[in-house]
This record gives C-alpha cells, sequence and structure tokens, in this order.
C-alpha cells in the first residue's frame, strides 16, 4: 500500500493501527507481542516498518505526561522507548509527523478533551458501524489516522461537530503537499 495514513496508538501490549487508503479504505489492526523488553520493542518496530512503508502521513498519539497512572507505573521507561523508537523510524524513513496529544485525540473522538475511554470509543462505533472496531486501541488508532486524512483535505467522515473539530486546531500539522492521490474531490 503507498499514499496511505497511518494512525497509531501506541501500546506495550496492545498497540492500535489504522490506515487509510487513497481509496478512503479503513484497514484496522491490534498488534499484541508475547514477549517483554527488547525482543518485545524489536518485534513492534517491525511491524512499524512495515505498516510505514510507502505512507503519505503518519499520526502517533503522544504521550500522556499529566498521567498519575503512567507516572506510576514500572513501564513508564519501555513505553518511553516504544514511542521514540516508533518516532525515529519515521523520521527516518522521511515520512511527515504528527503527534496528537492525548486530550486532543479524545476531543476529536468524543467532542470533549475530558472524555473516558470508553466513551470515546462508544463515539467512534457510532460514527463508524460499519468498521470492525475492536476496542479502545482501534478506536483510538482510527481518530488519528482520521485525522490525518481530514488534514489531507479528504474527511473520513462526511460531518462533524464543531466541538470535535477543534482538535484539528490544536494540533501541530507537518507541511501538506497536496492532497491524497486518488481522493480529490
Amino acid at each position: 500500500m503507498t499514499d496511505h495514513v497511518v494512525g497509531l496508538d501506541l501500546s506495550l501490549t496492545s498497540t492500535g493501527v489504522a490506515t487509510i487508503d487513497p481509496e478512503g479504505v479503513v484497514v484496522l489492526d491490534r498488534w499484541r507481542p508475547n514477549a517483554t523488553g527488547h525482543p518485545r520493542l524489536d518485534w513492534l518496530g517491525d511491524q512499524v516498518a512495515h505498516v510505514i512503508a510507502g505512507a503519505r502521513l503518519v499520526v502517533m498519539e503522544g504521550p500522556a505526561y499529566g498521567s498519575a497512572k503512567l507516572a506510576s507505573a514500572s513501564g513508564q521507561h519501555e513505553r518511553a522507548g516504544l514511542w521514540w523508537l516508533v518516532a525515529h523510524q519515521v523520521w527516518r524513513a522521511g515520512i511527515p509527523m504528527a503527534v496528537v496529544p492525548p486530550n486532543v485525540r479524545a476531543m476529536y473522538g468524543a467532542g470533549k478533551g475530558n472524555a473516558g475511554k470508553d466513551e470515546v470509543l462508544a463515539a467512534v462505533i457510532r460514527r463508524h458501524p460499519a468498521l470492525p472496531i475492536r476496542g479502545n486501541d482501534q478506536a483510538d488508532a482510527l481518530i488519528l489516522a482520521a485525522m490525518g486524512v481530514r488534514h489531507l483535505g479528504r474527511p473520513l467522515e462526511e460531518f462533524l461537530p464543531q466541538e470535535n473539530l477543534r482538535a484539528m486546531e490544536r494540533t501541530s500539522w507537518p507541511e501538506a503537499t497536496g492532497p491524497l492521490r486518488g481522493l480529490a474531490s
């Protein structure tokens, strides 16, 4: 696949992945490594390399700096390593990347930045009933990819309320180089 947009909701245990191709076809995936430490990071890195090959844009969720849950978790160091490993792979491949803060992802998904994970999941399932969304990680990845194609001029959703669309203005987007091939209106 080429010229696609990739949304990544990174996790050490269940990474959500969404790709949207130039024809608007959405593919959802979930990566669940059965290793820890370096083998886990290596496996996830291989998966990322495969999915971003030929991508037009990668949109990743940014770290949750203020999360008390993350601050006390023993895997914080490894999670940060995963994030930087993936960000470096995208950079090295020369693919434009946008980083969306967690509250902005929630705003695009559910219309408010303080929406809980399950509230966002429910809103995304209602918005995309034909897609096989299997959990928060896939819903979050879909939000990120949908934001990316909207930025490139071809929204996945025909209509979104203004409160959801505010998220687009709260994201720092890389320079656009024109609409996705095959999707120009």
